[in-house]
């Protein structure tokens, strides 16, 4: 797996969400360089992890990662939310969590009524196979859908979607499979770090109430939601994103 390490002082991962890779984050990795030593994360499948044997799993890509970096504070962001968690609740070298637009169960179920339709992820399954290039563009759509600045923070995600090569197809597939099956939360109740939920107020992907839910499950936690912002907040909100993640370090100190 590629990781790109940035910046100076203390140690913290950066984790992309689905069919993206870690220069997603290079708005955010700007402002945060000077007070953090940044751990850019490409997961299995994409961008420059592309042919990475890891498999797409969280546990595997959890202990991968720490394995290759010192203790450290960990984001995730929407699918790579579900990786910063299981590495939160299992090891003890995750220092503290930040989830950004990402829940520890992305489907609705009858405990968990803010979530998406488990159909969503199928029907993005089905057009991945006949469409590759226009599924991909949907999607990168609505990570920006509803967002006030969401024009611009589209056209920099179609910059950024191929910058590090195409990703796998056997990695999407994984991926959607992960956003449709995985539930972690029955690790909240136990998490052993403070943690941060940054949401979108606009996001169509991840709504907020299902963000608060869940940090209201968690010991530690602090649930922050952003106005004005979509799915990918550190794009068209990056002061925003980077002055909660300095205020919830100085204030807990994980």
């Amino acid at each position: 797996m590629h990781i790109e390490t940035l910046g100076s002082g203390p140690d913290l991962v950066l984790i992309h969400g689905w069919a993206l890779h870690g220069g997603v984050f290079a708005p955010l990795a700007e402002r945060l360089a000077p007070r953090f030593r940044l751990h850019l994360v490409d997961l299995p499948g994409h961008g420059h992890s592309r042919d990475s044997q890891v498999p797409l799993q969280p546990a595997a890509v959890a202990s991968e990662i720490a394995s290759r970096v010192p203790p450290a504070l960990w984001l995730g962001w929407s699918l790579g939310g579900l990786f910063a968690l299981r590495a939160a609740a299992s090891l003890p070298t995750v220092r503290g969590l930040v989830m950004v637009a990402a829940t520890p169960r992305f489907v609705r179920a009858p405990d968990w009524p803010h979530a998406v339709e488990p159909a969503v992820f199928e029907q993005f399954a089905r057009d991945l196979e006949q469409d590759y290039d226009g599924t991909l563009e949907r999607f990168i759509a609505l990570d920006t859908l509803g967002s006030e600045h969401g024009r611009a923070e589209l056209k920099s995600l179609r910059t950024l979607l191929h910058a590090r090569g195409r990703p796998q197809p056997e990695a999407l597939h994984a991926g959607l499979q992960l956003l449709e099956s995985t539930d972690l939360r029955r690790s909240l109740p136990s998490l052993a770090v403070p943690s941060l939920w940054l949401a979108g107020r606009r996001d169509r992907l991840v709504n907020p109430r299902g963000m608060a839910a869940a940090a209201g499950r968690a010991p530690g936690s602090r649930f922050v939601e952003l106005p004005g912002a979509g799915h990918a907040p550190f794009l068209g909100h990056v002061d925003a994103v980077a002055a909660q993640l300095l205020a919830f370090v100085d204030n807990t100190g994980p």
